[in-house]
C-alpha cells in the first residue's frame, strides 16, 4: 500500500474524508497527538486500524466528533453531569465515557456498553471528521505499545504503507493523550489522566473527581489470572515504550537525583551503553510538549538507555508521569 502525504489543504480534507467514508485510513493531526482514524460506525474499518496497529481487540478507541449533533448519535444519555464539562472543555483534550448508543459496534468500544466521545480542539481534525461525513475512530497513529506521535513525520515512521494517507499537519500543542473521563457512575472517574486535570473538573463540578485506582497498579504486574477489561485506552497494556531502556530517578532531595543520575551515566559509560538524560524540572507542560517527541529521536540516535528525573505528581505532572511510567515499565530508582 502507498501511503498518500496530504497537506492540509481543503481539497486534501475532501480527498481524506472520502477514504474514511469508503473504509480506509488516514491519520489526522489533533492537539493532543496524531490519531489513526476509521469510521466509527464500520466495523471492518475498525478492525483494520486494529490489524495497522497490532493492536489489542480488547483496548476500546476513542470515537471523536464535529459537532455536537453527533454526539446523541454516539450515546445512548446523556449524564447531567457531562452537561458543564462539555461546555467548559470541548471542543479540547478530554474525553467522556458515555452508555454507548445501539448504532455504535461493539469492536469500537473493545466490546463493551459505553463508548469514549471526544471533540477536539484541532481544526483540522474537526475539518476532516465534517469531510467524512461520518464519526471517526481514532487511537494514536503509532505501533502498538510505541511512543505516541506527536510528529507526522513519528507517524510515518511505524505507519508507512500500512495506511491510506497522512495529513501533514503541524507539531501537536499538547503532547500527551486526551483525559479520559468516565461519567457513567455516581462520581465521574478518572480513567486516564491528561492536560485537563483533576483540579480543574472539581473546581468546575463543585464536587469530587476521583482516579481509577487502576491507575496505581503496573498493568504488567496484576495478578495472575486476574480479569481486567480497559474502559479506556492504555489502562491494561504497556505503552510509549521506546526501543531504549528507559529509568526514572526520583526523589525529593534534588543534589541527590542529580548525583544518581550522574552515576547512572558513569555505569553506562563504563558498559559501553549510549545514555541520555531528560530533565524537565517542575516544567509539565514543557515535558508532556517534548516526551513522547524525544524518546523517538533518541530512539533514532541509537541511544541504549534514557534516564528520565521524575516530575512532581501533582495536576499535570502526575499526567505526564503516567506516560513516564510506562515508557519506563514502571523502572524506578527511588534516591
Amino acid at each position: 500500500m502507498d501511503t498518500e502525504r496530504l497537506e492540509i489543504t481543503e481539497k486534501n480534507i475532501d480527498h481524506a474524508g472520502e477514504i474514511i467514508r469508503r473504509g480506509g485510513l488516514v491519520a489526522f493531526p489533533t492537539e493532543t497527538v496524531y490519531g489513526l482514524g476509521a469510521n466509527a460506525l464500520d466495523a471492518d474499518a475498525v478492525r483494520s486500524v486494529y490489524e495497522a496497529k497490532g493492536r489489542p481487540s480488547d483496548n476500546p478507541m476513542i470515537v471523536h466528533i464535529a459537532e455536537m449533533g453527533q454526539l446523541a448519535d454516539m450515546a445512548s444519555e446523556i449524564p447531567a453531569v457531562a452537561v458543564p464539562l462539555i461546555q467548559a472543555y470541548w471542543p479540547g483534550p478530554i474525553t467522556f465515557i458515555m452508555k454507548k448508543a445501539e448504532g455504535v459496534p461493539m469492536v469500537t468500544t473493545g466490546g463493551l456498553d459505553t463508548v469514549g466521545i471526544r471533540m477536539p480542539l484541532s481544526e483540522a481534525a474537526r475539518d476532516l471528521i465534517r469531510a467524512a461525513e461520518r464519526p471517526i475512530a481514532a487511537p494514536s497513529a503509532n505501533r502498538s505499545g510505541r511512543p505516541s506521535p506527536t510528529r507526522y513525520e513519528d507517524v510515518l515512521e511505524d505507519m508507512d504503507s500500512r495506511i491510506d494517507a497522512v495529513l501533514l499537519g503541524e507539531d501537536c500543542e499538547v503532547g500527551i493523550e486526551s483525559t479520559v473521563l468516565d461519567l457513567t457512575g455516581e462520581v465521574p472517574m478518572i480513567l486516564r489522566p491528561g492536560y485537563i486535570t483533576k483540579e480543574m473538573l472539581e473546581f468546575t463540578l463543585g464536587s469530587e473527581v476521583k482516579y481509577d485506582p487502576a491507575l496505581f497498579v503496573d498493568p504488567m504486574h496484576r495478578s495472575e489470572g486476574e480479569e481486567f477489561h480497559p474502559k479506556a485506552p492504555g489502562m491494561k497494556y504497556r505503552h510509549y515504550a521506546p526501543k531504549a531502556e528507559v529509568k526514572i530517578i526520583e526523589g525529593d532531595d534534588d543534589a541527590a537525583v542529580e548525583r544518581e543520575i550522574e552515576e547512572q551515566l558513569r555505569l553506562c559509560k563504563y558498559a559501553r551503553q549510549k545514555a541520555v538524560a531528560l530533565n524537565y524540572g517542575r516544567d509539565s507542560k514543557a515535558a508532556a510538549k517534548d516526551f513522547f517527541a524525544r524518546l523517538r529521536e533518541l530512539d533514532r540516535e541509537d541511544v541504549d538507555v534514557i534516564l528520565v528525573r521524575a516530575l512532581p505528581e501533582e495536576e499535570l505532572g502526575f499526567s505526564v508521569m503516567n506516560r513516564m511510567l510506562k515508557s519506563a515499565g514502571y523502572d524506578v530508582i527511588h534516591v
